[in-house]
């Protein structure tokens, strides 16, 4: 990959020194995370999406959980210390972390959000989370990714 080709999140990575193998596939806008666990021929259980909501108080939470699970809002509130979250509406969400939807990452967002990356993740050594582009990926390790972005581990599914 040509130094040009690398997103926001791989230089974010490579500038904190963080070790990650990068994955491109073709993106379709349809597409489901599930779907791309299985181009990248990975178990869905190690790709991750990143949810953003916003809690009671104003405050915005990111979520990083399995694609094939759902994020439980009371669990995620709870995380929180909230009394209620909500998920952001699509059209908040590139104003508000500077991705797109499909090509949201936990690395590099605007602005830093508490957050939390589910608890299964704990179990492997290596995960997959967005690349911040629609199409990439990136697979570090769940500690790697914790450390760069300055978030613990929860049950929120």
């Amino acid at each position: 990959m040509k130094n040009n080709d690398k997103t926001n999140v791989m230089r974010v990575l490579d500038g904190k020194k963080i070790p990650y193998v990068s994955h491109a596939y073709e993106p379709d806008a349809t597409m489901s995370g599930q779907e791309i666990a299985a181009l990248l021929h990975e178990d869905a259980d190690k790709v991750f999406k990143t949810l953003v909501t916003q809690g009671k108080s104003g405050q915005y939470y990111v979520f990083v959980i399995p694609v094939k699970e759902e994020l439980d809002l009371k669990k995620a509130a709870k995380a929180a210390g909230e009394k209620a979250v909500g998920m952001i509406k699509q059209k908040e969400l590139l104003p508000l972390t500077g991705y797109v939807h499909g090509g949201c990452s936990p690395v590099g967002m605007k602005k830093r959000f508490p957050t939390f990356i589910h608890e299964s993740a704990r179990q492997y050594e290596k995960m997959f989370v967005s690349a911040g582009k629609v199409g990439f990926q990136i697979e570090l390790s769940p500690e790697d990714l914790a450390g760069v972005v300055g978030c613990g581990f929860a049950d929120v599914v």
